[in-house]
């Protein structure tokens, strides 16, 4: 028995299996192969993949950023192999706290764990379909979470902005809007006000 479709795949509700972590929905990296397993897979696994010019599991760029407050940040990133029966993927992500970076006085080996163990989720919801809605909720944000009221048609400017960030950090805005339930026409003020706050929250625009 082969490892199922992807389409089937992201069909199975993982949700039971997940936690709320820093106010984000997690995957258990252990329940995550135990579920493959079960619905196909022979062999899953995944490892480090050191830093050719450290040795080390933590990547990080040479030059370092500062805060207000002068704690330094270096842009710190893990990458690992992932096996499922005779396929290798490679996936490189971030070391975060939540929804921010971690910087050096907050830096521990747990971080870095962490960093790969959600790595390795995200590379399998990718590529098998697993646990992949998980992702699709945390990058398209809803646009409305105040109270209704009398509906303004957004600035030209605004949506000028919103198109350039969308293309900047290849988010799919068309996709984005059909997700909830709008169109052009229907896209108001407020909606695109959410969505760039959701893209300044997420990748830290201006």
């Amino acid at each position: 028995m082969a490892l199922k479709e992807w389409d089937e795949m992201r069909k199975i509700d993982v949700t039971p299996y997940c936690e709320e972590r820093d106010g984000m929905t997690y995957l258990n990296w252990a329940k995550c192969i135990d579920l493959l397993h079960a619905n196909g897979a022979k062999k899953v696994y995944w490892i480090p993949i050191p830093d050719e010019r450290t040795g080390s599991s933590l990547r990080m760029v040479d030059k370092a950023f500062a805060d207000s407050k002068s704690n330094t940040n270096q842009c710190y990133e893990t990458r690992i192999k992932v096996v499922i029966d005779d396929t290798e993927y490679e996936m490189q992500s971030p070391v975060m706290n939540g929804s921010n970076p971690v910087k050096d006085n907050s830096m521990s080996q747990q971080r870095v764990w962490n960093s790969m163990c959600r790595s390795f989720v995200k590379c399998v919801a990718i590529h098998t379909g697993l646990g992949f809605n998980l992702w699709l909720k945390e990058e398209m944000q809803p646009f409305n979470n105040i109270i209704p009221k009398k509906e303004e048609k957004p600035s030209p400017a605004n949506i000028k902005i919103l198109k350039d960030l969308c293309i900047k950090h290849k988010v799919n805005l068309e996709y984005w809007i059909k997700t909830n339930g709008k169109t052009w026409d229907s896209l108001s003020a407020d909606d695109v006000g959410a969505m760039l706050n959701s893209l300044k929250a997420k990748y830290g625009d201006d």
